[in-house]
């Protein structure tokens, strides 16, 4: 199995759970990124606190405030990371950062629909565009001709909730606006892969498992998957994938989730 080989990856939510995680494994690969570009709303913040205690010994953690859902923001970050990567490109973006609002079909409201919709779905369409130049850039650099994710990739974190053939566990949480969102975060991952396969970027949605995060323990039921054993498994999965992969929904063991 090929070996995942990034110079530089960016990860959104990076300041807990799978985030988090990510951050994590990249510093114990055998080979970690020169940059790993860490993203959360407040850096500052208690709930970054982990993180900042991780950039403190590493100084290939580089940690940037950014807002998905503020074009703004984004804006500012990308033109960040430009900075710090100069003449190279960016190799992976990782759209990690999400949110969960607990509502059945009865109470869902449009500020709601609005919120995790404009986190979970436009978020990482803006993230797409803003950074595909340094994405353009890191795949021009790689030889060779195939999409794979030590070239140039988009990750877009998806769920299985999303899947409109096999609504997962319905009975567990209805989550309707989590469930929309999803489900057109998957849409966004194949319209990507399409419109960006020209410049040499690979894109894929991805289901993390049920995992014992935040999000993933705001129900009764405990998840049963851990951020480590998660992160290990989808490392694994954007280590084999590679253009006949590029567009589709995969889980964090490879296996394909229906739309």
């Amino acid at each position: 199995m090929a070996e995942l080989c990034v110079r530089s990856v960016l990860v959104t939510g990076a300041n807990r759970g799978l985030g988090l995680g990510f951050v994590q494994h990249f510093l114990r690969m055998p080979k970690p990124p020169q940059w790993i570009f860490a993203t959360c709303r407040d850096p500052k913040g208690q709930r970054a606190q982990e993180l900042q205690n991780l950039a403190s010994k590493h100084p290939n953690i580089i940690v940037i405030p950014l807002e998905v859902a503020d074009p703004a923001s984004i804006k500012a970050a990308a033109a960040k990371v430009g900075e710090h990567l100069g003449d190279s490109g960016l190799n992976l973006l990782i759209n990690n950062a999400g949110m969960v609002k607990p509502n059945f079909l009865a109470n869902e409201t449009l500020e709601s629909m609005t919120q995790v919709y404009t986190t979970n779905t436009i978020g990482p369409l803006l993230m797409g565009q803003a950074f595909l130049p340094l994405l353009e850039k890191a795949a021009q650099e790689s030889p060779g001709s195939g999409l794979s994710c030590s070239k140039a990739a988009i990750i877009n974190m998806s769920s299985y909730a999303g899947s409109i053939e096999d609504m997962y566990v319905w009975d567990f949480g209805q989550v309707v606006s989590y469930r929309c969102s999803k489900a057109a975060l998957n849409m966004l991952s194949k319209c990507q892969s399409l419109a960006y396969k020209e410049h040499g970027i690979l894109c894929v949605a991805l289901h993390p498992g049920w995992v014992q995060t935040d999000m993933g323990n705001a129900g009764s039921f405990k998840p049963p998957l851990t951020v480590d054993d998660s992160v290990q498994g989808m490392l694994k999965v954007l280590s084999s994938i590679s253009e006949k992969e590029t567009g589709t929904f995969l889980d964090w063991e490879g296996k394909v989730i229906p739309w």
